[in-house]
């Protein structure tokens, strides 16, 4: 009895120190290209700046309709990385060789942040692809959500 009383307590305790821990979350964006003939830009973005959304936020109420007046030049992060990645087309069109590439060097980008402390956590995607004759434009995006326990 008294074995069981001493591992509910352990286990108890270790939920509540779960519970505690509080994460840090970090979003990577890859933006690849699905503009003909090449002409799009690819890239995997990764913000180095932070921002506090509550800086830049108003709520509305019946009483209160103060517009957001916040200015888009402050809240402008400026140190970010910037890594190229193949367009998924170009002049012969679809090029598989280019969507390997950019796997290799997503992966590498998520390999990099695993070894960092981080854990992938969500994924998620989006398409707004070309919708027919005289588009010609669209873009497959995916956003990487990483979280490590804050130090």
């Amino acid at each position: 009895m008294k074995r069981i009383l001493i591992v509910a307590v352990v286990v108890l305790f270790s939920l509540t120190n779960l519970q505690a821990q509080s994460y840090e979350y970090k979003i990577i964006t890859s933006v690849e290209s699905i503009v003909a003939n090449g002409l799009g830009r690819s890239r995997i973005i990764s913000a180095n700046d932070s921002r506090d959304y509550k800086n830049y936020t108003t709520t509305q109420t019946e009483e209160n309709k103060d517009r957001n007046k916040s200015k888009r030049g402050d809240m402008r992060v400026k140190g970010f990385d910037e890594t190229k990645l193949l367009n998924f087309y170009n002049l012969g069109g679809i090029r598989f060789q280019n969507i390997a590439t950019n796997d290799a060097l997503i992966s590498s980008k998520i390999n990099t942040m695993v070894s960092e402390g981080w854990d992938l956590a969500f994924v998620t995607s989006a398409v707004e692809s070309d919708s027919g004759k005289g588009d010609g434009k669209g873009i497959f995006i995916t956003r990487y959500i990483f979280k490590r326990l804050k130090s």
